[in-house]
């Protein structure tokens, strides 16, 4: 599982989680510095996840961005 999102790439990344899970502000994005476990625990916190579901979908997710950016 991947822990932590590049620097290069979290620039890149940051505006497709935004657009993806909105109710997350930019603040609270820049904040995790791309951690997949912070990250994971704002959308648990925004989106009433279990932390393993909010894990599984932000991991699925950036699988599925990183094809399309490839």
């Amino acid at each position: 599982m991947q822990e932590q999102i590049s620097k290069g790439k979290w620039r890149e990344l940051k505006g497709k989680i935004r657009e993806h899970w909105g109710d997350i502000s930019e603040d609270e994005l820049e904040k995790t510095k791309g951690n997949i476990d912070q990250i994971a625990g704002k959308v648990q916190r925004k989106y009433g996840e279990s932390i393993d579901t909010a894990r599984k979908k932000i991991n699925s997710f950036l699988s599925n961005i990183n094809h399309t950016i490839s």
